[in-house]
């Protein structure tokens, strides 16, 4: 089943490309179900390819989902056209009255800052704390993992020597948790910070359940025990060339980089990446779709403010 999105969103011309199936608002109203309502609150500063990413992954399972994209009110968008946030994103204000099936939000590059010296820390935390009554679950990505860790937990971030960044091997420890069906024992996705966050400070929370773990990326999954919080610290959404223009434009920073690790073949920048985590990627979110939204998730959606009151 499809992805629904507004019709001229950029994204649907690669989506289509790739045999992705885009259903527009006229066709989606004639369905006579009830499609999976999936905000997505895009921090990332390339929020087209950001936007392209995720459709790509949540178009890819039997379920109808209909997409919402968010931007924050506190914050300008040095990258992203002032036409494109207003035509295809809405602001906290707009639909803080309505409930989700789940929310997404993404990774930010403001990790050299403590939390609350980002301009729009305070506007995070409020959608944070609504996502405990409006949302049923809600996926964390990088940046947005250590916030809503640090957020619902008190878990902080610790900053590294050097940017972590390239392509790293993970283990699975509960292959039998839902959300890591169908994993193989140890998988790669891409990892892209400059902070991490500490085994021991994770387990030592009841509520927290380590998914998998790589000996050199740190904690990479975390769910929290009612199925409603995920964390992933890396980018399985990535596309195959993400890493080598962050790579590129470091360079062109004077940064000074390291070459992504197990990324490049020969660790060579000019040779293009396999592209070997789609695959996990592509099983991640659709297990997290049909185990902890669509089959969890109430039919009536103000059901949610029901169950989880403020």
């Amino acid at each position: 089943m499809p992805i629904k999105v507004q019709n001229n969103l950029p994204a649907i011309k690669v989506l289509k490309s790739e045999n992705i199936f885009v259903m527009p608002n006229e066709v989606a109203l004639k369905q006579d179900i009830r499609p999976l309502k999936i905000l997505i609150l895009n921090l990332m500063p390339t929020k087209i390819a950001t936007e392209t990413q995720l459709l790509r992954l949540l178009g890819n399972s039997p379920l109808q989902v209909d997409i919402e994209l968010l931007q924050m009110a506190s914050h300008t968008s040095k990258n992203t056209s002032p036409h494109h946030l207003t035509t295809f994103y809405k602001t906290f204000a707009e639909i803080k009255n309505d409930t989700f099936d789940g929310l997404i939000i993404t990774g930010a590059p403001v990790e050299h800052l403590p939390f609350e010296e980002v301009d729009y820390w305070q506007e995070l935390c409020e959608i944070m704390e609504w996502s405990k009554h409006n949302v049923y679950s809600t996926f964390h990505i990088c940046w947005g993992a250590q916030a809503g860790l640090y957020f619902h937990y008190g878990i902080r971030k610790y900053p590294l020597d050097k940017k972590l960044s390239g392509l790293y091997e993970h283990k699975v420890l509960h292959p039998l948790h839902p959300l890591m069906r169908g994993f193989d024992d140890r998988f790669c996705i891409p990892h892209s910070r400059y902070t991490t966050i500490r085994l021991d400070e994770i387990k030592r929370c009841p509520g927290l359940e380590v998914l998998a773990v790589s000996e050199k990326a740190g904690p990479a999954i975390i769910c929290n025990k009612s199925g409603r919080q995920m964390f992933v610290t890396g980018h399985a959404e990535y596309d195959r060339e993400t890493l080598a223009n962050e790579y590129y434009r470091d360079i062109s920073r004077g940064l000074n980089p390291n070459i992504p690790c197990n990324y490049f073949p020969g660790d060579d920048a000019a040779q293009t990446p396999p592209m070997v985590w789609r695959s996990y990627a592509t099983l991640l979110y659709t297990n997290w779709l049909n185990y902890f939204v669509y089959q969890a998730t109430p039919y009536d959606l103000r059901d949610l403010l029901k169950r989880y009151p403020h």
